[in-house]
């Protein structure tokens, strides 16, 4: 009698989505009002109007999509994990005096408390359709702890692909910046820790699920020194950098009245324009402004809420994008985004700069969805892996519900998800792996979250009024 066959080890696992609308966000944006996607390993392998190519073996699940829409998972480009405990509070403040209400508190965070945060900042974005987070973090008091690591291993743990801005502070309160002193890092310190983390956590491979950049805080806490070495040691290094820039006219008064040019003069007398650099907000840009980013291929990370918040003012994204701008969307801190979801800043993008100048000609639901999908990939450099559906990209998508009491009303299924309530996650895939199911995160006890969120939130109001 023959041996039984041996399962072929070689074999690639499939999942098979079927009877889906699909918004492809490729470059025609293509879109099937039902159509399937066939997921190989971590890759998108067909996808396409109907049902999948009969004969697809090693199918090890098949999802029936009827009443959703598939969409390219939201790719988050600028944020403050640790900000998640401190939420709620400053929130009558422009930008400066939320800073120096806050910083004496944020200046005792520790180890276990970024983690905790890094938690809950994950878990509200994964829920909410976030495949792709970004946390720049950087906030190292003395001691400490692993901090960068703490991040890490929370967005490992999650199932979410991430990218490190290993931020750094080396201009305090005597040196003219707003942090206290015991809250920043030397140039050198700060140069070499974030040459450490790069070597330690960055990977460049094509499916990385973990990538670093090099991100000085912002022109107003660190020094000239520290923006011009950070470029020089993020290019060294190959990693792209990222910053705040022209957040406030406090911002631009600031910028002139040190170093005698508005922020994206300082920028680039600086090195920190070009296609490896994206700059936060970006509020307050003129034409020339506009033109150098775009002739640079510098981008931005639009966060629409924490803008509003903040009172920082509109962004110009219509011109960002008719000029060529790499544009996406961040969710920014969650002590200036309380809620910390990016898929409402799908909305409030759309909304917000229609009250600018273009009016009702500011975004359309495709174009904010395009910001919040293929714009993120293009400004964290890896458009060429995420940000749309097509044959050969990562398996980075989400199944939204819309045929319930929130959307079913709604014909065309982006105007649904953009225009219409946050709609619920059915399905989220990260690499070809769920993460998200039926709204609820399959690989963090979201109870526990809430927990410990509280208590460390707790823990660190009690550190910061003792002290």
């Amino acid at each position: 009698m023959a041996a039984p066959a041996t399962p072929d080890s070689s074999a690639v696992d499939r999942i098979v989505i079927e009877n889906v609308a699909i918004a492809t966000v490729d470059a025609e944006d293509t879109e099937y009002a039902s159509g399937h996607i066939v997921v190989k390993g971590n890759k998108i392998e067909s996808i396409g109007a109907g049902k999948a190519p009969d004969g697809l073996e090693n199918v090890v699940r098949r999802v029936d999509g009827t009443g959703h829409l598939a969409t390219p998972g939201l790719v988050n480009t600028h944020h403050h994990f640790y900000q998640w405990i401190t939420r709620g509070l400053a929130t009558d403040h422009n930008l400066f005096n939320w800073l120096v209400a806050l910083y004496p508190t944020w200046a005792r965070i520790d180890e276990q408390m970024t983690y905790a945060a890094a938690q809950g900042s994950l878990g509200m974005m994964a829920r909410g359709g976030v495949t792709t987070a970004m946390d720049h973090h950087y906030v190292f008091p003395k001691g400490s702890g692993d901090l960068s690591g703490s991040i890490i291993r929370a967005a490992s743990e999650m199932g979410v692909r991430f990218t490190l801005a290993r931020g750094s502070m080396d201009r305090s309160e005597k040196d003219g910046g707003l942090p206290p002193d015991f809250a920043v890092e030397t140039l050198e310190g700060a140069l070499a820790a974030t040459e450490e983390t790069v070597k330690k956590h960055h990977d460049a491979s094509f499916d990385a699920m973990t990538q670093v950049a090099v991100a000085p805080c912002s022109p107003f806490s660190v020094s000239t020194e520290l923006m011009k070495q950070g470029a020089e040691l993020a290019r060294r290094l190959g990693v792209r950098l990222h910053t705040h820039g022209s957040e406030t006219v406090e911002e631009e008064k600031f910028c002139h009245e040190l170093f005698g040019m508005g922020p994206t003069d300082y920028f680039e007398s600086t090195g920190w324009l070009g296609d490896d650099v994206w700059m936060a907000h970006c509020v307050h840009m003129n034409d020339s402004d506009i033109a150098a980013f775009a002739r640079t291929g510098t981008g931005v990370a639009h966060c629409p809420s924490s803008n509003a918040r903040l009172a920082a003012g509109i962004a110009r994204v219509p011109d960002m994008l008719k000029a060529g701008v790499p544009v996406g969307l961040g969710v920014d801190g969650t002590a200036s985004n309380e809620s910390g979801e990016l898929h409402t800043e799908l909305r409030n993008a759309l909304l917000i700069n229609r009250l600018g100048a273009h009016r009702e000609a500011a975004l359309n639901a495709r174009q904010a969805l395009r910001l919040g999908t293929y714009g993120g990939a293009q400004v964290l450099g890896r458009a060429t892996q995420i940000g749309s559906l097509e044959a050969g990209k990562l398996a980075d998508l989400v199944l939204w519900k819309i045929d319930g009491i929130g959307h079913s009303s709604i014909a065309d299924p982006v105007t649904a998800i953009v225009f219409g309530a946050a709609a619920p996650v059915t399905l989220s895939l990260v690499n070809g792996r769920p993460v998200v199911e039926n709204g609820r995160l399959l690989h963090a006890d979201e109870d526990a979250i809430a927990r410990s969120t509280r208590e460390e939130a707790q823990r660190l109001a009690r550190i910061a009024a003792e002290s």
